[in-house]
């Protein structure tokens, strides 16, 4: 089995929604298809459908009923099935808590950069198992996420005139407990702007395979650092998830016609060069 680097596709858009944020109704002409990868099955069905006549495929990363923990979704399966249908960018969103004074409760993060302290994850698709890709893959993650498709989020929540942050590092933690304060006021210190429990592995993932990864971060609450105000918790963050989930689906809407437009035969090319020149293969 081998990734597939062919010529430039069509363009297609994969969605990851993340908790509250995957709502199937922004797709047009849906249908759902139920697929298996050498990795495993994905998180639910993957959702077929277009935005503005923009092929896309929604998945939802917790399962529709939010039955999977960050832990156990298998974020192998389902950056591969976005692969396996043809997508060349994946965008996904993800509820955070903020870090930062400035990241206020419902604000947009389009996120740069990320730190890793998950523990339990599958973070390549060069494992050595029969199912993985052939080799070792040493993938360069000094810039995780695609600056191009970055670029045009950028440009697009600015237009909507919804308050956002233009970078931003996200700091993943295995979950699914939240953060102790001592840990929380660390993470500040390392210079983390906002902390979730699922970037970490899946933009990784998605660099093995050269897919245009962006993502769409909402900060839900504080997390437990700052004094004063409520610690998270899953009602407050549901709270601001049920108040904002549309700025989500405004800016998917937005953007998603905008990429179409554009030429990316260079950026992805770019990308699978990456991702090729990273593998390395037995010697025979």
């Amino acid at each position: 089995m081998s990734a597939e680097m062919d010529s430039t596709p069509q363009i297609k858009i994969g969605i990851v929604g993340g908790s509250g944020l995957d709502d199937p109704d922004i797709l047009e002409c849906r249908t759902e298809r139920f697929v298996d990868t050498p990795f495993g099955k994905p998180s639910d069905a993957l959702i077929m459908g277009k935005i503005k006549n923009v092929d896309c495929v929604l998945l939802a990363r917790h399962g529709r009923q939010h039955t999977i923990m960050p832990s156990n979704v298998n974020y192998r399966a389902n950056i591969w099935a976005l692969k396996q249908q043809g997508c060349t960018h994946v965008i996904v969103t993800t509820a955070c808590g903020s870090l930062r004074e400035d990241i206020q409760p419902g604000d947009i993060v389009l996120l740069d950069q990320f730190i890793d302290r998950s523990t339990k994850r599958e973070q390549t698709f060069y494992d050595g198992s029969p199912s993985s890709l052939q080799g070792v893959c040493h993938i360069p993650m000094a810039e995780p996420f695609c600056s191009r498709t970055r670029e045009v989020l950028i440009d697009v929540v600015k237009g909507l005139g919804i308050r956002y942050h233009p970078r931003g590092t996200m700091l993943t933690i295995e979950g699914p407990r939240f953060s102790s304060r001592a840990e929380s006021l660390m993470f500040r210190q390392w210079g983390a702007d906002v902390i979730n429990m699922t970037t970490v592995p899946e933009v990784i993932l998605a660099k093995e395979v050269g897919l245009c990864y962006a993502s769409i971060a909402m900060a839900t609450d504080y997390d437990c650092w700052k004094e004063h105000e409520e610690a998270v918790c899953v009602d407050n963050v549901m709270k601001t998830m049920k108040e904002n989930a549309n700025k989500a689906s405004s800016i998917l809407l937005t953007a998603i016609p905008v990429i179409c437009q554009m030429d990316w035969e260079h950026t992805i090319a770019g990308h699978r060069a990456v991702a090729q020149s990273s593998v390395m293969l037995p010697k025979h």
